[in-house]
């Protein structure tokens, strides 16, 4: 008797209801009431500003704090072995990481650090260099096994957080010879910022930098229009928008939860530090 039944009939009387769609939910944070606030380690001013990627990402639908917890362990032990420098976008660096295919087995690249993002193990940066009249650009994940070593060869800052516009500015912006002698900065100095202005080659660019807010770019030189049309698409708005900082960002409370979990290890990063900064000075005395 079944198979006199039509097909549609069939389907439509017969199927199973559509399974529900399960989201994922991010349980209220909840601050540890055991924890005795006296016995809080003190910690730097400026932690989130040389570790930002101890932080998770603040989209609730990435959100796991055993995740979390198990990564900040395995990064702070990745850091025991390889140490990770103190940089900043603008900072000139070098990078050894193992390669196979390479005749002693390494392969350096030394480039300006032009963005940086991620959190966590998913940490990454992004080296520019111009070699042969040819621009090249290495993404590293920083906590990768294959990175062997990582130098500061030069510390500073740039006037934007994002130096993604030296793919269209002149070459001589982007040039770093590839056995640059690092340049040290004394032992608890401020990190100098450079404000300098770079030029663009004339258009077409990458992107449209006229609608970008841009202080490291000299005058662009476009015609008036162009300007006009960028206003057009100016958000004045989003520097007072409360909800969308407060989406952006982890709340004060858990960052300072996150950061007392790694103060024991500090004086081990610094020490780490520290010594990737001697042997950079020993290096470039010989």
């Amino acid at each position: 008797m079944l198979s006199a039944v039509p097909r549609r009939i069939f389907h439509t009387f017969f199927r199973k209801p559509p399974a529900q769609r399960v989201t994922a939910k991010v349980p209220p944070y909840i601050r540890d009431q055991d924890s005795n606030t006296d016995n809080e380690q003190p910690l730097p001013h400026d932690f989130r500003i040389v570790y930002p990627e101890f932080l998770p990402d603040p989209r609730p639908e990435w959100r796991n704090r055993l995740r979390e917890r198990l990564e900040r362990n395995d990064m702070l032990t990745r850091r025991s072995v390889v140490a990770i420098p103190e940089f900043y976008i603008g900072s000139i660096m070098a990078v050894t990481v193992g390669d196979p295919n390479a005749s002693d087995k390494t392969n350096r690249f030394v480039g300006i650090c032009i963005s940086r993002g991620g959190t966590g193990l998913r940490a990454w940066f992004n080296l520019r260099n111009v070699i042969d009249h040819q621009g090249l650009e290495i993404m590293y994940e920083m906590y990768s096994p294959l990175i062997r070593n990582i130098e500061v060869l030069r510390l500073e800052k740039r006037l934007d957080e994002e130096l993604l516009y030296l793919r269209d500015a002149l070459p001589e912006y982007s040039t770093f010879p590839l056995d640059m002698e690092p340049e040290l900065l004394p032992e608890g100095a401020p990190v100098p910022i450079n404000d300098i202005k770079v030029k663009l080659k004339p258009r077409p660019w990458h992107e449209r930098w006229e609608r970008k807010n841009l202080q490291g770019v000299q005058d662009l030189g476009l015609p008036q229009r162009f300007y006009n049309k960028a206003k057009l698409h100016e958000k004045p708005w989003e520097k007072y928008d409360l909800m969308m900082e407060y989406r952006a960002t982890i709340p004060e409370e858990e960052q300072a939860d996150i950061f007392q979990e790694i103060a024991p290890h500090y004086q081990q990063l610094e020490s780490s530090r520290r010594q990737s900064k001697r042997r950079l000075a020993q290096t470039s005395r010989y």
